[in-house]
């Protein structure tokens, strides 16, 4: 991976204070890039995000993925040049307690998002919509899912996550289609610390 082509760039990251998205922001700004953070609060004290050391070294805005208004301000401040979309709700054991919450923020958090991407006045050069393997229907197989398997998680977070990727597929035929933003979606492997804070009832990653 080249980190140099990152330099001087504007980079937009949804889920900035999450596991995964406090190691890229502190991937990003070691590289040189200009980031701009959109999430909600850290959901622990102490959480990754404090620890990672990026106070003062990049962007970092409060805010929720289903707040259009607050998303697009942001947005709109950072200009960005490349967009990283990680902002989830991303355990499946809250999504059977809030099924609601977890559809609003996987599905019309993913809306809201592209809808700031589709009516910038600059547009990104890149997307990147990043959700999950448990996207693909669970055939309980014992050996790992293809792009091309069929989507149907059937838990609300996995389901809600087939939904996102939808969505995106939606948008980059609907309004990319011309290649001026390259609109892209891996299903990304679930890992340790997904929320980013250090919840009492999962084990801490060692």
């Amino acid at each position: 991976m080249n980190l140099e082509f990152y330099r001087g760039k504007r980079v937009f990251v949804t889920g900035h204070t999450g596991f995964k998205g406090s190691w890229l922001c502190r991937m990003l700004v070691g590289a040189g890039a200009v980031v701009t953070g959109y999430s909600l609060e850290p959901p622990t004290t102490p959480n990754l995000f404090s620890l990672a050391g990026l106070e003062g070294k990049m962007t970092s805005v409060i805010g929720d993925i289903c707040d259009f208004a607050s998303l697009k301000a942001a947005f709109d401040a950072a200009r960005p040049e490349i967009v990283l979309h990680l902002a989830a709700q991303p355990i499946v054991r809250d999504s059977y307690k809030d099924p609601r919450y977890t559809y609003e923020t996987n599905v019309m958090g993913t809306v809201n998002l592209l809808e700031c991407v589709r009516t910038a006045q600059t547009p990104p050069r890149s997307v990147l919509n990043v959700t999950t393997d448990k996207v693909y229907q669970n055939n309980e197989w014992c050996w790992g899912y293809r792009e091309n398997e069929p989507l149907d998680g059937f838990d609300p977070y996995s389901n809600s996550k087939s939904c996102s990727e939808l969505v995106t597929h939606s948008y980059q035929k609907s309004f990319f289609a011309d290649g001026h933003c390259a609109i892209s979606d891996p299903p990304v492997p679930a890992c340790a610390g997904a929320a980013g804070g250090l919840p009492a009832d999962r084990p801490a990653p060692v």
